[in-house]
């Protein structure tokens, strides 16, 4: 029923963002602007993670989501970092810039700054290996899992291709990202299908600059263009997330599988778009243990 997926999804965004913000044991920036910082979480005593010899962590790389809009930034996922980093990993959350443009009365803020987010994330991935060794000397690069929530989960996606750009792509680089995999969390990786399902009024035509934009900038920024990666992949999707519904995920888990990648996706049963980030929640545990699972 129609009323009652509202009411269930106003209830998952309450119980999100009613988690006070976690404040980070460090912060770095990767750049001037004020947008351009890196949080870090350490390993907490305790955590599930398997102990190793030298005492290293797992690196879990969380880029948030909020539809590349400006009015969303990290404060509402550190508390799932905070989860992370109580079950043994260490935690770096990437802060970008976002839309910037005032919306006109009764319309949603815009979606992300072309080619501002995506200088963000590439500048932030380059710039981590050496961030992380005076910030959280306890975390082991070597097992790097990145992951991403919604929009977030989109440049997670983007972050790990960035070997497959077009070639005259600014962001691409010479090899792949040493990473032991992607977990991607209700991620908007098909912007072909959530442009027809309206997904987030209208956030990936936005992203890339309008309708007039949209075809010739896809390719650079549509994870569904950018495969096989050769990274592994695991998509976390609520079936009743209404935000980014199970569509999305799906086109591009098939679209992976066809072009041979390595490619898991699980669904949830009775779970929207927010209870995959909050601490609160059973979703959130099924989301670490993928993470593990690809660090291990």
């Amino acid at each position: 029923m129609p009323d009652d997926a509202a009411a269930r999804a106003a209830a998952e965004e309450e119980s999100l963002f009613a988690h006070p913000a976690v404040d980070p044991d460090a912060t770095a920036a990767y750049g001037s602007h004020p947008d351009q910082v890196i949080d870090f979480y350490a390993p907490r005593a305790g955590g599930s993670v398997p102990d190793v010899p030298d005492g290293s962590a797992p690196l879990v790389v969380v880029v948030h989501g909020g539809a590349w809009r400006a009015p969303y930034d990290r404060r509402h996922i550190t508390p799932f970092a905070d989860f992370l980093a109580r079950r043994g990993f260490a935690v770096a959350v990437v802060e970008y810039r976002r839309g910037t443009a005032v919306p006109a009365q009764g319309e949603s803020p815009v979606a992300g700054r072309w080619p501002e987010t995506f200088d963000d994330i590439a500048a932030a991935c380059d710039a981590l290996p050496g961030l992380v060794r005076d910030a959280l000397p306890q975390a082991d690069p070597g097992r790097t899992v990145l992951t991403g929530h919604s929009a977030g989960g989109q440049l997670a996606l983007w972050a790990a291709a960035r070997h497959v750009l077009p070639a005259d792509a600014p962001w691409r680089t010479a090899r792949p990202a040493q990473l032991r995999g992607v977990v991607a969390l209700a991620p908007i990786a098909d912007f072909r299908i959530a442009d027809q399902l309206d997904v987030c009024s209208g956030a990936a035509v936005q992203l890339l600059g309008g309708k007039d934009r949209f075809e010739e900038r896809l390719p650079y920024a549509d994870p569904l263009t950018l495969l096989p990666t050769g990274i592994a992949t695991a998509l976390v999707q609520g079936r009743t997330d209404t935000e980014v519904p199970q569509p999305v995920a799906e086109s591009y888990a098939e679209a992976a599988a066809r072009a041979g990648e390595v490619v898991g996706l699980t669904l949830l049963e009775e779970v929207g778009h927010y209870p995959l980030i909050d601490p609160a929640a059973d979703a959130c545990a099924v989301v670490a243990e993928e993470i593990a699972q690809l660090a291990w």
